[in-house]
């Protein structure tokens, strides 16, 4: 197993998801009032919402200790992915995109965590009165970076001649 410096380059993908996520935070926190929402699509609304929680409010109702928590476990996880991309064979492209998609997502959250105490979720799909719960930027990176390590996972290997 040889280590990949090289797939480092990938971190760019890391850093717009930080940037375009806390820019639409930005603008969903000086444009829309907390909990009250507004319809763009008969099926999505932009809908201001605190989440103290991790995902879908996992252990939002506790009395604050998750913050920090969450901010140390989210470092932790971040670290094992550089790792994990330092090892990842320098052809594997989906798996690279979907390991900074994650770093980028996990940074983005972590950034509302230290900054407001709480991630920022302004992303609000609803179908026949029943919502999902609402999402932001680094949650659909989140999402997206596992569904490209599963697909890339699940994808028939060629053989390889480096072993």
């Amino acid at each position: 197993m040889r280590i990949a410096s090289a797939n480092l380059h990938w971190l760019w993908l890391s850093l717009g998801v930080v940037a375009v996520d806390q820019l639409s935070k930005w603008a969903a926190l000086a444009a829309l009032s907390y909990a009250r929402p507004v319809e763009v699509l008969p099926f999505f609304n932009f809908t201001l919402l605190y989440n103290t929680g991790a995902a879908f409010s996992f252990l939002a109702d506790h009395d604050g200790w998750q913050r920090w928590f969450f901010v140390f476990l989210a470092v932790v996880i971040v670290a094992a992915l550089l790792a994990w991309l330092l090892f990842v064979a320098i052809d594997e492209r989906r798996v690279q995109a979907g390991i900074t998609l994650l770093i980028g997502g996990a940074l983005g959250n972590v950034v509302d965590r230290v900054v407001y105490g709480h991630v920022v979720d302004f992303l609000d799909f609803h179908a026949a009165g029943w919502h999902w719960p609402a999402f932001n930027i680094a949650d659909a990176a989140i999402t997206i970076g596992v569904a490209l390590i599963i697909w890339a996972e699940l994808r028939p290997k060629r053989a390889s001649t480096d072993d």
